[in-house]
Formats: C-alpha cells, sequence, structure tokens
C-alpha cells in the first residue's frame, strides 16, 4: 500500500491510540467525532499503510521488580562499515539493552540498560566487553530519578 495522505481525523485517531491503545472502537470513533464504521475502517487503513505499528501495554517496573536503568556511551575503535555492522548485530541480542542510538557527536552509541542493580550491569558489560565487539570507551550514567518519561510522539509539533 501507498503512501496514505494524513487527514486531522487520522491525526486524531494516531494520537488518542497513542494515549490510550486499548480504547474500544466505538470510544474511540466518539472521541474523534466519527461513527465507529468508518472509525474502523480509517484504523484498519493507518494499521495496513505502517503509522500504526502494533499495540502493547506499559508495564509498572517498579511494581514488578527493583531495578536501575543505565545510560551508556559507547565509542568504537574503528569505524569501518563492518565495525558498526558487527556491534549492532551482538548489541540486539543482549537483553538488557532496551535502546540503542547511533548518535552524532563525540561517541557512536547511546544504550539504555535495565539492571537489576550495578552489579548486575556490570556483568552485563564486562560480557559484552568479552565479546571483543570494537569498544574502545564507554561511560555509563545510572539514572537516579526519572522526572519524565513520554511514550508517545507529540504529533502536533511533528506535522505540518
Amino acid at each position: 500500500m501507498g503512501p496514505v495522505k494524513l487527514d486531522r481525523i487520522d491525526i486524531a485517531i494516531l494520537a488518542t491510540l497513542q494515549r490510550s491503545g486499548k480504547m474500544s472502537n466505538i470510544a474511540l470513533a466518539a472521541t474523534v467525532g466519527l461513527s465507529p464504521s468508518p472509525c474502523l475502517t480509517r484504523v484498519k487503513r493507518l494499521e495496513a499503510a505502517g503509522y500504526i505499528a502494533g499495540y502493547r501495554a506499559e508495564l509498572a517496573w517498579a511494581k514488578l521488580a527493583d531495578h536501575i536503568i543505565v545510560f551508556t556511551e559507547v565509542t568504537l575503535a574503528d569505524h569501518k562499515r563492518e565495525d558498526f555492522v558487527r556491534f549492532e548485530a551482538e548489541i540486539r541480542r543482549v537483553e538488557a539493552v532496551v535502546e540503542c542510538h547511533v548518535v552524532s557527536g563525540g561517541y557512536d552509541y547511546l544504550l539504555k540498560f535495565v539492571a537489576r542493580n550495578v552489579a548486575h550491569y556490570q556483568e552485563i558489560i564486562e560480557a559484552i566487553l568479552d565479546r571483543n565487539l570494537g569498544v574502545e570507551k564507554y561511560f555509563s550514567y545510572v539514572v537516579i530519578k526519572t522526572v519524565t518519561a513520554k511514550d508517545g510522539v507529540p504529533l502536533r509539533f511533528l506535522l505540518p
């Protein structure tokens, strides 16, 4: 399916589902000002076009278990394409890495880890280093407190 031109109702549907993906079609239709059938048709079209990548539950990590979040800056020793490809392929396999971003600036990657505690994080990072993935240096930042964490994208700022 080709690109779908989004109108204000599509944007309203996306913004609403982003906040509450479990919402029923009837409630969604009422929220965006449509009847249920055309609303469902639009949702299916947005899903088919790839604007809606999936639905999931947001878990309360703190209720599940004690944990820490660690952001880690990683710089690779060499900067050949195959070095990046190898590092990225291997880092995808590390379950404790919940985000990995290629960044510009003074280092190559910004990783976000979730671990039980500092000792557990240290075990994970040492196992990564033992894989000889070309890591020249890394700097770790343990999160003391999360002030805000937004799961959604501010659509009104991103779209014309």
